[in-house]
């Protein structure tokens, strides 16, 4: 059989390994013996602000909120408001497919156009006014008529 070897590397590393282990249960004795705290030190309170405080703050009063004044409807038609016309500038109409698109002056945004909603006699270029409206791929002019020609 073979002789077991102690070196001064293994002696080291179980002497830390032991001294871990003491302390290790020089802290579990440490807590069991002061006890378990209080339920009333566990809690903690929370201000108006969210933050945690250890003790309650006064307690105000909370504000009183009538119920009537919140509006949890859609609102009515007649309320909505009303639709101002838009100024713009025809920047692409292709004649032969019957669509374009008017550029608005004021945002620069481009909404698409069908030729049904748009007067006759009408070329890119032509300052126009128009409103929009939702359609199937976002915002369409309709009611479009030209400025001066």
């Amino acid at each position: 059989m073979a002789v077991k070897r102690v070196t001064s590397s293994k002696r080291d590393r179980e002497k830390a390994k032991q001294s871990k282990r003491e302390e290790k249960q020089k802290r579990k004795e440490e807590r069991l013996s002061s006890g378990s705290r209080s339920f009333e030190e566990m809690l903690a309170y929370v201000d108006e602000n969210g933050i945690l405080h250890s003790t309650p703050e006064g307690v105000k009063p909370k504000e009183e909120i009538d119920a009537s004044e919140i509006e949890i409807s859609i609102p009515k038609k007649g309320e909505a408001e009303e639709i101002l016309p838009l100024n713009g500038r025809i920047e692409h109409f292709n004649v032969s497919r019957g669509y374009g698109f008017i550029k608005d002056l004021g945002s620069g945004e481009k909404y698409f156009f069908h030729i049904t909603s748009a007067p006759e006699g009408i070329t890119e270029g032509d300052n126009v006014t128009f409103e929009i409206e939702r359609g199937t791929r976002g915002m369409n002019a309709v009611r479009i008529s030209i400025i001066n020609k």
